[in-house]
């Protein structure tokens, strides 16, 4: 007799990550339901910057235009201040020879765009179970992951029971942990981020701004309608070392840096002050027999280079086809597939991942960086080609080969 089943895959978490997921699979016949603690719509702490690929993947979920409507801000590119003063800008659309699905990216507070995006899944055929918490994962009786435990809105508990499980719960992913595929780097800087949202803050233009020093790094983005994410990143140990609160540490910083906090003299602060971290945040494997991992779920470095929504949109595209063989499949077949999924990632993402810990070293170690930023402040053709990269429309080998790392990090120290 079959076993009875709930659903085929259970996607725990309803962001970007597992909205794509979710759509994508539905699209193809996969009985889908997606769970998320949340009610919709729900904040999250988040850049909430979105790369000019990104776009390409909300059109094809078919919320692009919906998001639109909702009026976010259209970003030209990106402008990043070095410890030493010395300003890069590098813009999307340039004469570098490459194409983005847009010559722009976005900017959307996650209040406004994840719950469109989880709304268009719902639309493509996914059941959503919303303010049910998932507690642990289920296995059947040879180990396999067959479902999970949750607790629903009216406290009850109970197992849900599928073929698969994707853990998108982001960056504590309860799936992750509970089946031991996340750990948190030891080699890498343990960051945390301070962020809210403002209105008032002056120089603002429709390019994102990174400004790093010597005791963490500031963004700040305009996400439409005149409010203005803002982010303090500083050194775990920083956080634990202060015992004034998140807030104070968050506006101590800003005030600290002259060249900042006067862009702040009339600005007001209109969302509190949120954390989210440590990062540093990687997967041993995305998956083991009935469960993968997807987004910052699998993966979280550093927001510096805002890689997190576009990831976690694009990791449910790739990660769909191999779940739907999967399904179809002999179960005997599904270790195969599955490394697959965990290849596919690294055909994608893997020069991205060399490129992140290059530049989080670089914070770490500013004499790098002030060398690169005087680089890319000369030549904005290279500053074109980083941002592009950044922006998923560029292959990174176009900035992660010795001629232009030489060019970056080198040349300046030694005067060329």
């Amino acid at each position: 007799m079959a076993e009875l089943l709930d659903a085929e895959v259970i996607v725990v978490g309803g962001g970007p990550a597992g909205a794509s997921t979710a759509h994508a699979l539905t699209k193809s016949g996969v009985d889908v339901i997606v769970l998320d603690r949340a009610k919709f719509p729900r904040d999250k702490t988040c850049a909430e910057y979105l790369s000019p690929e990104a776009s390409r993947i909300l059109s094809d979920m078919g919320v692009l235009d919906e998001i639109e409507r909702t009026k976010p801000a259209h970003l030209a590119g990106m402008r990043v201040r070095s410890p030493s003063g010395d300003v890069a800008q590098g813009e999307f659309a340039a004469n570098h020879g490459f194409r983005g699905f847009r010559d722009k990216g976005l900017a959307v507070r996650r209040l406004i765009l994840d719950d469109i995006v989880l709304r268009g899944a719902a639309r493509a055929g996914a059941r959503i179970e919303e303010s049910v918490r998932v507690t642990d994962v289920d296995r059947d009786s040879a180990g396999r992951v067959a479902g999970v435990s949750v607790i629903a809105p009216d406290g009850t508990s109970r197992t849900l029971r599928s073929r698969y499980v994707v853990g998108a719960d982001g960056l504590r992913s309860v799936v992750g942990r509970r089946l031991d595929l996340v750990r948190t780097s030891r080699i890498f800087p343990r960051r945390i981020a301070l962020v809210a949202h403002y209105r008032g803050v002056e120089g603002i233009t429709d390019f994102g701004e990174m400004h790093v020093d010597y005791d963490g790094y500031f963004g700040i983005v305009d996400t439409g309608g005149g409010i203005m994410n803002v982010a303090v990143v500083v050194p775990m140990s920083r956080m634990k070392m202060m015992n004034d609160g998140r807030t104070e540490i968050f506006e101590t910083w800003i005030a600290a840096h002259p060249h900042l906090a006067e862009r702040f003299t009339h600005a007001e602060r209109i969302t509190p002050v949120a954390a989210t971290g440590p990062f540093a945040s990687i997967s041993r494997r995305p998956w083991t027999p009935g469960a993968a991992l997807v987004g910052d779920a699998a993966d979280f470095f550093d927001p510096f280079t805002g890689e997190g929504i576009y990831a976690a949109l694009r990791g449910g595209e790739i990660l769909a086809p191999f779940l739907e063989e999967a399904l179809k499949g002999p179960q005997s077949d599904e270790s195969k597939v599955l490394q697959g999924y965990e290849f596919a990632r690294k055909r994608e993402f893997g020069g991205k991942w060399k490129l992140e810990r290059i530049v989080g070293m670089a914070i770490a170690y500013p004499y790098f960086l002030n060398n690169a930023a005087r680089a890319l402040a000369r030549r904005k053709d290279m500053a074109d080609l980083v941002v592009g990269v950044a922006g998923d429309f560029i292959p990174t080998n176009q900035v992660l080969n010795p001629r232009f790392l030489f060019k970056l990090f080198i040349a300046p120290a030694l005067g060329l």
